[in-house]
């Protein structure tokens, strides 16, 4: 399995919410309830579950603060690979125009 194999894969595997969730992430780290609402939630077990955790088990997001996890100014940004991630996906969308 070659490299470009690899990351068409893993393309392949992130859901439309991660992928909406790291889109708003490129304007800068938004705190969880700004966050929320950047994708059109207002249903907090909703965003963490459907988006925020899989988006930081799968590397693309972090915690500004990971020791204080349920701080007030906790915020979320995009790791390399997150910001690797959005880039393979505006290649592959320029590609099929």
């Amino acid at each position: 399995m070659g490299t470009s194999d690899i990351n068409e894969e893993l393309c392949e595997q992130v859901s439309e919410q991660v992928r909406l969730l790291l889109s708003r992430l490129q304007e800068g780290p938004p705190g969880g309830r700004e966050a929320m609402k950047c994708v059109g939630l207002n249903h907090r077990p909703t965003f963490l579950y459907d988006y925020l955790q899989p988006a930081i088990q799968a590397g693309f997001v972090e915690m500004t603060q990971p020791d204080s996890q349920k701080s007030p100014t906790q915020k979320y940004r995009l790791t390399a690979k997150g910001k690797a991630q959005l880039t393979t996906e505006q290649q592959k969308s320029s590609q099929r125009m």
